[in-house]
């Protein structure tokens, strides 16, 4: 399998002395959903934010064969990088028609309503509540609604950051759900930042752990298919990082 990204040595500095990310190298091969999980603070978003181009970092993100370390994120976006943030960032003045609209707003207008249409279709709990205000949507409904407007503008790497947060257990399942019918459907890959790893291994292919700004471990998804590896994981990977 090829790879679409990789990420070599990144390290991420806020300001002159705070650290947040130091020396990751990974991978997401074409068609591929690879997690990163970690504890609050442990750098994952600020790597989704680097390889997105909103945040300087050093090292060398490579993508599709060409180096793209050096673009604004409006050219990595054209190039097929599409970010969902933390927290959806939804535009509640506007319908949630509009907000996909918005997503796809550099695509021609024939495409547009085409995705438009598939996007409704993935997510019916938005599509009878097209033309209200997105403020009136639920917490699970917006991020079905943020990832919507991901996908209009056609990604070929999507970049999740924190899709079940906030969210009821139930609710989870059904964004987590739609995430695997994207992924069954399509070639598009997917980076996904999480914390929930049982909800994780039902959509990635390969896990990598990261606490405090570095990736301490690297797991595929079917060796913890058992749950005494799971438990194993939990524990050399995610429950130190817990507890800090």
């Amino acid at each position: 399998m090829t790879e679409l990204l990789s990420v070599a040595s990144l390290s991420v500095f806020y300001g002159a002395n705070q650290q947040a990310v130091e020396g990751v190298s990974f991978a997401v091969p074409s068609g591929s959903v690879v997690a990163l999980l970690g504890a609050n603070g442990a750098g994952k978003s600020s790597i989704m934010k680097a390889v997105a181009g909103l945040v300087r970092g050093t090292g060398a993100l490579t993508f599709d064969g060409e180096r793209i370390d050096g673009l604004p994120a409006r050219e990595r976006v054209a190039r097929g990088i599409v970010y969902v943030p933390e927290g959806r960032e939804i535009v509640g003045d506007l319908t949630v028609r509009e907000n996909l609209v918005l997503g796809g707003y550099n695509v021609p207008a024939a495409t547009r309503r085409t995705r438009l249409e598939m996007v409704l279709e993935l997510f019916p709990e938005i599509a009878g509540k097209a033309n209200g205000g997105a403020w009136r949507l639920s917490g699970g409904e917006q991020q079905m609604l943020a990832i919507g407007r991901g996908l209009m503008a056609g990604p070929r790497l999507l970049l999740l950051d924190e899709p079940s947060l906030g969210l009821a257990p139930l609710l989870v399942r059904r964004v987590f759900d739609r995430l695997g019918t994207i992924r069954g459907e399509s070639e598009l890959a997917i980076l996904l930042v999480e914390q929930n790893l049982r909800m994780t291994m039902r959509l990635a292919d390969e896990i990598h752990f990261l606490r405090g700004g570095r990736l301490i471990g690297h797991k595929r998804a079917e060796d913890l298919k058992d749950e005494t590896a799971r438990q194993d994981a939990v524990d050399a990977y995610l429950g130190a990082a817990a507890a800090e």
